[in-house]
């Protein structure tokens, strides 16, 4: 059943309930809405905006537990709705829709999931779902097809174009170039790797994992004693790795700023974090435009993207608990001697520091019969296919397409799986095996990497559903920032599970690895599976990519300079974003949210002694041992550092 309350302004909380309100429940919920008032009729009238209705919001997460913990019972989802009106009303149709009234059935879905395909047309299928598989490829599959006396699944299909995209797969930067008729000595990956290869210094590992990591120093570690439990924390050294991470997200930001560059923030932060077996994160009058009429841009306008773009990439740094410290969003357009240059893309970036231990700093090589194990939030038909849209220019396929390829930001839930992976890393002894994100491909391309020297089995019916109308081929492909995999020996899931559920961070063992080779999403209660074949098929013999251009000649007209207008292009290079006044960026972003902080970039000494045992861990794991102790100071020596006096947590919490 659904509960409306009115919380005024048009805004209308909408409370999805396994049972009715206990009367003693309305004034809390009041309460927490603001003062809302419950709203007697089961049926409003009027046009509401609000999230889709096969998709639970992060926010509707995080309100369901606060419920919980206020002793409410029965609320499984909680969702905003606004009264507005069409005609002047803009909303996100990737994460809203538009209500005719809401009523009992706004969250009811009346969709049965698409079964398991059988692709006659591999040719027609790859320009129907946007793949961007080239001839080479389809004739490749085409050849799987006949070895495997069958034809391939959608999921099997869909899984190649994703694993094997540019951007899982670098298949033009790993590809044959040819220049006027002459093959180029080496790949544009081998001239990357050059620099590493005749100066390796104190590299650790480079182009092969999620993070490189280079040598670091001895440094002190600061954590609780136990990871599954409330305990004392204790300082020990150990030799650190240094991750250096810089993430690219182009297409995403292109056609939806916010979620585009938080999701890319988030993946910078994410990449870091499955390092080795688990480590630490830490305007309108620019004239030198004027000589080319703007375009119709496609999806949004460079000073959207300018402004949603840095918002996106600010609140995922903030919800997720760590410092954005470098990043950028380019456009260009120039237009000369009737040719147009630009990017098709924006160009963003994302770019953070992060730690590890040296021991913890290579994978090791799952076993056959060890778990495979996704931590994380559910699966919504967000993020298909994004790791084959990104790697073609954008446009070329459908908006809805492209809009089904964008991702969403979820850093709070990012933040629980990370305090997971964090104390595993913690532990003298890790027991992670091997860790991998769930970046572009979702589960197909995380979980077959994982199991890639041995193959493995997973139980699709045992992976998270947020929304009941996804198909096989969509629950095993979308993709989600916020979720991790990770192979583990049996005998330490119950752990995992135990800190898991302390961090809130959802645990799902959802397979095996096998030893055979063989990779499959098995659904045991339809008998029909998703992706059932050799690992050789997926990642073995996928065709090179050869590129054919021509050197052209292009001239630009000498740059001259006027004396007399030294003032007008000063003014011109100071409305470059590059070189403007940064406030606008850097008093929206928190750079002392974590561990350890002692003050944040040009703001004066802001911190808080402790007894002399150091400065206050203010990150969620640091608050919810401060309970027991900090460092070796129990909580009683807390002492405000003026005063003298005693300080009460919520006093030193502020």
């Amino acid at each position: 059943m659904i509960q409306f309350f009115d919380a005024g302004n048009d805004k209308i909380y909408a409370l999805g309930l396994t049972q009715p309100l206990q009367d003693q429940d309305i004034p809390k919920l009041s309460w927490l809405f603001g003062n809302a008032t419950l709203i007697k009729s089961e049926k409003l009238e009027g046009t509401f905006v609000g999230p889709r209705k096969e998709m639970i919001t992060p926010w509707s997460t995080n309100a369901v537990e606060i419920t919980q913990n206020m002793g409410v019972a029965g609320i499984e989802r909680i969702e905003e709705f606004d009264k507005v009106d069409l005609s002047n009303t803009a909303f996100d149709p990737m994460l809203q829709a538009a209500y005719k009234g809401l009523d009992q059935q706004v969250y009811s879905i009346d969709v049965k999931p698409e079964p398991v395909l059988y692709i006659e047309d591999i040719a027609a299928y790859n320009q129907k779902e946007g793949l961007a598989l080239n001839q080479e490829e389809i004739d490749y599959l085409n050849g799987v097809s006949e070895q495997l006396g069958r034809k391939l699944t959608d999921g099997e299909v869909f899984g190649f174009s994703q694993v094997n995209s540019e951007h899982c797969r670098h298949k033009i930067f790993n590809g044959v170039f040819i220049i006027d008729g002459q093959e180029m000595p080496t790949s544009l990956f081998k001239l990357i790797r050059k620099t590493s290869e005749a100066h390796p210094g104190r590299l650790v590992s480079a182009y092969k994992d999620n993070v490189a990591f280079v040598e670091g120093p001895r440094v002190e570690q600061f954590a609780q004693k136990t990871q599954d439990k409330a305990d004392w924390f204790e300082t020990k050294d150990f030799d650190s790795v240094i991750s250096l991470k810089a993430e690219t997200h182009n297409f995403p930001t292109t056609v939806e700023p916010f979620n585009g560059a938080a999701t890319g923030a988030g993946g910078e932060i994410r990449d870091r974090m499955a390092g080795g077996k688990g480590s630490m994160p830490l305007e309108n009058d620019r004239n030198w435009e004027a000589n080319m009429p703007e375009r119709k841009w496609l999806y949004q306008t460079p000073m959207d993207i300018l402004i949603k773009a840095s918002n996106g990439a600010s609140d995922f740094g903030n919800k997720f608990g760590q410092p954005l410290i470098a990043g950028s969003v380019l456009t260009f357009e120039h237009q000369e001697a009737d040719k147009k240059y630009g990017f098709d893309k924006v160009i963003m970036l994302a770019g953070g520091v992060g730690y590890g231990k040296k021991k913890d700093a290579l994978k090791e090589s799952p076993a056959a019969g060890d778990k495979i194990v996704v931590m994380g939030g559910d699966n919504y038909r967000i993020g298909m296919g994004g790791s084959a849209v990104s790697s073609v220019d954008t446009g070329e396929f459908s908006s809805g397409i492209e809009l089904n390829a964008i991702q969403r930001s979820n850093p709070e839930m990012q933040k629980r799986v990370y305090n997971a992976v964090r104390a595993m890393a913690e532990m003298d002894e890790n027991p992670i095996v091997s860790i991998h994100d769930h970046g572009a491909g979702g589960h197909l391309n995380c979980l077959s990497e994982l199991v890639e020297e041995t193959g493995g089995t997973i139980d699709v019916k045992k992976l998270p559903v947020g929304d009941p109308t996804l198909s096989d081929k969509e629950i095993i492909g979308n993709e989600s920032q916020e979720r991790m995999g990770l192979v583990m020996k049996q005998k330490d899931i119950e752990l995992m599970e135990r800190v898991a559920k302390r961090e809130r961070a959802p645990f799902y063992v959802v397979g095996e690895t096998t030893g055979d080779q063989h990779f499959k999403f098995e659904n045991k209660v339809s008998g029909e599976n998703p992706i059932d074949w050799n690992l050789s098929h997926m990642f073995g013999s996928s065709p090179k990519t050869i590129l054919e251009d021509k050197t052209v000649a292009n001239k630009f007209t000498d740059l001259a300079y006027n004396n007399n207008k030294i003032e007008d292009y000063l003014k011109a290079v100071l409305q470059l974003e590059a070189v403007a006044c940064k406030d606008w960026l850097t008093n929206k972003v928190d750079r002392c949210v974590t561990g350890r902080v002692a003050k944040q970039q040009t703001a004066g000494p802001i911190q808080l002694p402790l007894n002399n045992v150091g400065v206050m861990a203010l990150d969620y794991r640091g608050i919810k041992g401060i309970a027991t102790s900090i460092g070796h100071a129990p909580v009683s020596a807390l002492v405000d550092p003026v005063a003298g006096s005693q300080l009460s947590i919520a006093e030193a919490l502020t």
